[in-house]
């Protein structure tokens, strides 16, 4: 971690036209010059340092989850698309029936806090929950079970298609958002990725989260 915190502070120096780049909703090779994709890869390495440890929590996670809600949890986070902060936590989702919510309210009530309800696209919402393992937030969102296999179909293309230089880049331009404190424009940036796979999606943070 002391390695990843040094790297965290010295790592903001760019070359990229930010404004340009957000302005965009998405950033490519061709934007970066070579010593600009240098310092990016860089970064980009450093942050797969707590993957082994964030993977393994998840696995509990997901477990716990099974176990109460008898569904099987999809991380539809940044951790699953390679695109993690070393400040990020967990998100997961399942699809459950709509007419059966108030059971799952029940089943997760002592084991999690209900954050609210979120629309999920123009007529669906998803119900959000929270519980901390080791110190990591751990985020549930239950879907509909028709936006579960919408988003399942999403996060298939996007571990398909996105390249390793695309998070790459993305990840970069993340993390320069958020050190330089354009906390705004980092919000509508971590979710380009969904919005560019699956446009369909209000894929809302849950809540206003920085990492």
């Amino acid at each position: 971690m002391t390695n990843l915190a040094i790297v965290g502070r010295v790592s903001t120096h760019t070359e990229l036209d930010l404004s340009a780049i957000t302005a965009a909703g998405w950033t490519t090779r061709a934007d970066f010059t070579d010593a600009e994709y240098a310092r990016a890869q860089a970064f980009y390495a450093s942050m797969r340092v707590h993957d082994e440890h964030l993977l393994a929590l998840r696995a509990r996670a997901s477990e716990m989850i099974r176990e109460l809600t008898g569904r099987e949890p999809r991380d539809v986070g940044s951790l699953g698309t390679r695109l993690n902060l070393e400040t990020s936590d967990l998100d997961l989702g399942i699809g459950y029936p709509e007419d059966d919510r108030d059971h799952l309210m029940q089943v997760l009530a002592d084991r999690a806090t209900f954050l609210g309800e979120r629309k999920t696209s123009f007529s669906t919402t998803r119900l959000v929950f929270s519980f901390e393992l080791e110190g990591v937030e751990v985020d549930l969102s239950a879907l509909t079970e028709e936006d579960f296999t919408v988003a399942c179909r999403m996060l298939d293309q996007i571990d398909e298609s996105m390249t390793e230089e695309e998070r790459v880049c993305h990840l970069w331009v993340k993390h320069l958002l958020r050190s330089s404190g354009r906390i705004d424009d980092y919000a509508k940036w971590k979710l380009n990725t969904y919005a560019r796979f699956c446009p369909e999606f209000n894929w809302v943070p849950i809540p206003e989260k920085t990492a």
